[in-house]
């Protein structure tokens, strides 16, 4: 553990068992303390579904999946507070948060019975085996994960997914660096060349099992708590992607004594997308492998109370919109998960009371102002796409479990 990082914040408040929550907890939270008694209520839960009073008011009795829909919408269209769409969904303890299941072609069926509504892939009183999705013949194969359906629209998340990259200082300081460029050119663009110079310890080589392709990033920013004023961790910019050519080597070369002198010869590597344009002293670090980000909506399972630490790309704009993307002090180490809906609340602006003589200063309640859904961890620090906001989001905003 670097000096960056701290040690593990103290404990968050106790775990609020809620039965729709139990129904989605990963298998890497379920160390959490569990009685017999709260797995039978969630395991009821998973069995009856939602509450009547939870559905949308025009939540369709049958609606076929279509290609450009996503898990949220298909949830705010049958619920009034879409994270509890697994219970709607009918998920069990024994299923990981698992939307994958959901295609284009299948047709939903909303099965209302004794007061609880639940979705089903076959009719109501059918057999439970789920519907038969057929598809058309393709000249290629593509894995389900590549079908199915995604939670959010792809456009919005996907760049954030290998940028922006938030890590120790250290890190990217060891990082491989650009050293070089072709033609003595200042700035280079995908398709271009430049050379590169790994740590001496982990130099960059082409060997089996070593990294080929790798992100370009640039000024690790620190990202600070509008709190406390600790840093959480740095966001380097992404710049773009590269391919590695050759590895670091050395080289002999006549030292006009009648022997040879071995010379340090960097790796060769080649921009395949930039952003902006690569110069020396970015850094590169191994691309991440592809995977499919999908993710089930739903409540923490953990106490929430964050705060919006910056609002990406928008250093000079206060306020942030729908569809841009919040970074919150909060992180994997504090139970915070892909998927995680969040309520915004505003902070609640000091005014002066004009109708007071005294013009005495009073702060006006914090308001739910939107929702939110995380998307992208790390260890202190996670990234949110605003989901419906109906006020601009600004640093320092709170967020909390949903309302």
């Amino acid at each position: 553990m670097t000096a960056f990082t701290s040690v593990r914040r103290t404990a968050l408040g106790a775990l609020t068992i809620i039965a729709g929550a139990l129904l989605v907890m990963p298998a890497q939270a379920q160390n959490y303390p569990i009685s017999s008694g709260q797995r039978a209520t969630a395991q009821q839960v998973s069995e009856r579904g939602v509450p009547l009073e939870e559905l949308a008011p025009n939540a369709p009795d049958t609606y076929t999946v279509k290609r450009g829909d996503t898990l949220w919408g298909i949830s705010g269209m049958y619920l009034k507070r879409p994270w509890r769409w697994p219970e709607l969904w009918g998920m069990n303890l024994k299923a990981i948060p698992n939307p994958h299941l959901i295609f284009p072609g299948q047709t939903l069926y909303l099965e209302k019975d004794g007061g609880y509504a639940r979705l089903r892939t076959s009719r109501p009183g059918a057999a439970s085996e789920p519907e038969t999705v057929r598809v058309s013949p393709r000249t290629r194969s593509d894995s389900l994960a590549d079908s199915a359906l995604p939670t959010l629209k792809p456009h919005l998340i996907e760049p954030f997914l290998v940028e922006p990259l938030v890590v120790d200082e250290q890190t990217l300081l060891r990082a491989p660096r650009v050293i070089a460029t072709t033609d003595e050119r200042v700035l280079m663009g995908a398709g271009d060349r430049v050379y590169v110079r790994g740590d001496t310890a982990s130099p960059m080589l082409a060997e089996a099992g070593e990294p080929r392709f790798y992100r370009v990033f640039r000024n690790a920013v620190a990202l600070k708590d509008p709190m406390t004023g600790e840093v959480l961790g740095y966001e380097a910019q992404y710049v773009g992607k590269a391919e590695l050519v050759r590895g670091e080597s050395f080289e002999e070369t006549p030292n006009g004594k009648g022997g040879y002198n071995a010379e340090y010869v960097p790796a060769t590597v080649d921009l395949s997308a930039t952003k902006e344009e690569v110069q020396a002293g970015d850094r590169l670090l191994p691309a991440p492998a592809r995977a499919f980000m999908s993710y089930t909506p739903r409540a923490p399972e953990v106490e929430v109370d964050a705060r919006v630490v910056s609002i990406y790309g928008s250093s000079a704009v206060a306020y942030g919109a729908q569809n841009q993307v919040v970074a919150i002090n909060m992180g994997s180490e504090d139970g915070v998960e892909p998927g995680h809906v969040l309520s915004l609340m505003t902070k609640g602006d000091r005014i002066k009371d004009t109708t007071d003589k005294a013009k005495a200063t009073v702060k006006l309640p914090s308001e739910i102002n939107g929702t939110a859904m995380v998307f992208r961890t790390f260890e202190r620090v996670s990234y949110a796409l605003l989901l419906e906001i109906r006020n601009g989001v600004r640093v320092g905003d709170r967020l909390v479990n949903p309302k």
